[in-house]
């Protein structure tokens, strides 16, 4: 069985391997018009902005009209593996952001005669990109999160790609002398070029044909084609857990993040039965396995005092046995930290803003723990429809519709959220519900089998983890059938009140009157939309740069269309969960009394 935490040999093949993966800021100025020299100073500038996200060191190529700059977080191997990476001739250079969960299968792929400089997880894909050239992404299935660029000094061509959902940030602009930049961050582009964008998930670009290409294009994707594999339970379980134990490879201590709510539950209850022994070692030395380096798992959560999270993150960590970290926070330190928040963000999103405050706020205490990863539960309210407002989808259709919307935008969001609120500290946050081959299964699942109609969001997911009696439990029953709590909200409702309140004392109604004036890309529609509108706009004056945040109407974090589907939403303008109020426990009333509820609701088949 996956759930004892030694797994049958063979069952997790892909998960083993030397693997020394690295999180970190990458800087790419390609086809300057001046030699590389004249702006290595400038470069090694723009490059120290990006160093939060990897303080532990710095790499830089600086050759001919181009310069590749790397700044590391070493979590796996951190003695090596430094970048840019290189291939034996010096040829070919590659600055890579992330980790590649099948690098030993995509390396058993390889035809060609390739010589492997280190055992990074990443630098097969500069060796895919000497033998297929920038469309290998098309012909292998690279399953991990990641942002990277690829040079080949043979013909001065190019490559830049982001992972098929966007989990690693990836920006790209042009210089005034034609020149190409791709950065891991807005702020380092954003003086300098003369236009720049977001580089969008699942796509590549090919300095060859000057295109941006789709790799990443499933049946699912489609919003016209409608799933209809029927569920099977276990194998959600049994998929769920593998992906978690893909998640757990690192040499440096890791935790995770515990609100305390389903999805971060059920990350920590699978990762605890797996944390004993590194997942590295999992069926390649004849079933001997290795303890792990850090054999306790530390879970960490956040919130005002007596918020509904830190109650609920408690049960749970009391429940698996984690040593718990309980953090509080006032409401000024919240708003005293806004400025840097949205700086590090680099988004006015008013929902994005609300819940990354908290977290940019823990990480920073996560980090002086000395733990340099956590997992985290983003993406499972997006294929699943763990939002408030799925309540409403008229039918099966609409309902994967908006699941395929949602996903196709997590990373202006969610994804954006998780990964910079922690990577402003050198703080790693890997996302096991987002694994490719995870969110095939999800997707591919008839969406009758996901919808809330008469039953609790996240049935299914719920029902999949409710074991046998006599079977060791993965959560509390309070937990596994608690209503969805926005993080924003979850964290403590007087959080949300308080924002509003200031930005009601900062704003005046003559500037939200003549917003469209002053701000006509994206207008702000409320005091506290305008408030952090404006401190966006302090740092990132450019019109580029407001153009990067996406906006429109939006309904406890549904998309336009989805507005559509109640008449009372249309009048709504509070992204907060809160505003669906026929379908939301009162998160006033006591934890017991909610569960039992939620129980009620969503307890049949």
């Amino acid at each position: 069985s996956l759930t004892c935490p030694r797994p049958r040999r063979g069952q997790l093949e892909e998960c083993a391997a030397v693997h020394r993966c690295a999180m970190c800021g990458i800087l790419a100025l390609l086809g300057l018009a001046e030699d590389a020299e004249t702006w290595r100073k400038r470069a090694l500038e723009l490059a120290k902005l990006l160093r939060h996200r990897g303080p532990d060191w710095s790499g830089i190529y600086c050759k001919g009209n181009h310069i590749l700059c790397h700044e590391r977080l070493a979590i796996v191997d951190p003695d090596s593996g430094e970048q840019p990476f290189f291939t034996a001739d010096k040829q070919v250079i590659l600055a890579a952001n992330g980790e590649i969960y099948n690098h030993k299968q995509l390396r058993a792929e390889l035809k060609g005669d390739h010589t492997f400089l280190t055992g990074s997880d990443c630098e097969v894909l500069m060796h895919m990109f000497v033998e297929d050239g920038a469309g290998f992404l098309k012909k292998h299935r690279v399953n991990g999160m990641y942002a990277f660029v690829a040079f080949n000094e043979n013909d001065g061509s190019f490559m830049a790609a982001r992972d098929p959902i966007g989990i690693m940030p990836l920006y790209w602009g042009w210089g005034k002398d034609g020149s190409v930049w791709f950065s891991s961050e807005m702020k380092a582009l954003n003086n300098d070029c003369e236009k720049f964008e977001l580089f969008p998930p699942g796509c590549y670009y090919d300095s060859k044909t000057g295109k941006v290409e789709r790799f990443y294009e499933p049946e699912w994707w489609s919003e016209s084609y409608i799933p209809s594999t029927p569920v099977n339970y276990r194998h959600v379980r049994d998929e769920f857990e593998r992906s978690i134990v893909r998640h757990l490879m690192a040499d440096v201590p890791y935790g995770v993040l515990l609100s305390g709510g389903l999805d971060s539950s059920l990350v920590a209850s699978v990762v605890q039965r797996h944390v004993a022994y590194r997942t590295e070692d999992y069926s390649t030395d004849g079933g001997v396995h290795h303890k792990s380096h850090w054999p306790v798992l530390h879970s960490f959560c956040i919130g005002l005092p007596g918020s509904p999270d830190l109650q609920a993150a408690q049960k749970v960590a009391d429940m698996i046995g984690t040593i718990h970290h309980s953090y509080t926070f006032t409401v000024e330190q919240g708003i005293d930290a806004l400025s840097d928040v949205i700086f590090h963000l680099e988004t006015y999103d008013v929902t994005t803003i609300r819940a990354s405050t908290p977290m940019f706020l823990m990480s920073r205490k996560i980090k002086a723990l000395g733990v340099k990863m956590v997992l985290s539960g983003e993406g499972a309210d997006e294929m699943l429809g763990g939002y408030l407002y799925f309540h409403k989808a008229p039918n099966k259709e609409e309902f994967h519709k908006e699941l395929v919307r949602k996903i196709k935008d997590l990373h202006k969001y969610d994804c954006l959220r998780c990964n910079k609120s922690t990577m402003a500290w050198g703080l790693e946050a890997r996302v096991p519900f987002l694994d490719r081959d995870f969110l095939d299964v999800i997707m591919n699942l008839d969406p009758e089998s996901k919808m809330c109609t008469g039953r609790i969001e996240k049935h299914l997911l719920r029902k999949a983890f409710d074991v046998e009696e006599g079977e060791k439990p993965f959560l509390p029953k309070e937990v596994l059938w608690r209503q969805k709590e926005q993080f924003s909200d979850g964290v403590g409702y007087s959080w949300i009140d308080a924002l509003k309140d200031r930005a009601s004392s900062m704003v005046t109604d003559k500037q939200l009157e003549m917003a469209k004036h002053r701000f006509p890309y994206n207008t702000p529609q409320t005091k506290e939309a305008y408030f952090y509108r404006q401190i966006f706009a302090s740092h990132f004056p450019q019109e580029a740069a407001a153009k990067t945040v996406p906006g429109g109407p939006s309904i406890a974090c549904s998309t336009a269309t989805a507005v559509e589907w109640d008449e009372a939403f249309k009048n709504m303008a509070d992204p907060s969960g809160r505003a669906v109020k026929s379908v939301h426990v009162d998160a006033y009333d006591s934890l017991e009394p909610a569960a039992k509820k939620a129980k009620t609701n969503g307890s049949a088949p």
